[in-house]
């Protein structure tokens, strides 16, 4: 399994597991972040989030990049197991699509018979996830609709959803 797993370069930026995340998200989140317009690295909740990442399962390789294109929280090799951590579970099926993503990359590469599982550590709530026949065909068509956001000249409408208030994104939006 290790031989699928090295970073091979790219010359076009793909879609990413935080693309996906995004997605389901917000469409206009999805969009500025593909065309460079990141704010995350100021944002306190993002912060608190990667800290509960780098702070729980400190027994776990954290941060394993999987040619550029998904970063997988950590993976138990053994149990054939992809972890993800999360903060929060107010947007899950964000993070369960963004897991089924990272679950339907390894299987494009011939890593077949994973599962998922997202932790919300503050939470003490674990969600397990699966790749079922339908979801590829679903992800296909989202994987579809993020280029098409990713490559419109035209930025997305405001969502103005309760989550909006703490997102990297929101003085971008609402100022």
């Amino acid at each position: 399994m290790n031989n699928a797993l090295h970073n091979h370069p790219t010359t076009e930026p793909r879609i990413t597991g935080t693309m996906v995340n995004y997605y389901f998200i917000c469409h206009r989140k999805l969009w500025l972040f593909t065309h460079d317009v990141q704010l995350e690295k100021e944002s306190d909740a993002v912060a608190q989030g990667k800290l509960i990442d780098e702070t729980t399962y400190p027994d776990q390789k954290h941060g394993i990049d999987i040619q550029g294109t998904v970063v997988l929280d950590f993976l138990r090799v053994k149990d054939r197991v992809i972890h993800e951590i999360k903060k929060s579970d107010s947007v899950e099926q964000a993070h369960i699509w963004q897991l089924k993503y990272y679950l339907y990359v390894l299987k494009s590469m011939g890593v077949e018979g994973m599962s998922g599982e997202i932790d919300y550590p503050k939470l003490r709530k674990r969600e397990t996830v699966e790749l079922l026949p339908e979801d590829e065909h679903h992800l296909h068509d989202i994987l579809n609709r993020i280029e098409a956001i990713k490559h419109t000249d035209l930025i997305p409408d405001t969502i103005n959803k309760s989550f909006c208030k703490k997102c990297a994104y929101y003085e971008f939006c609402w100022s």
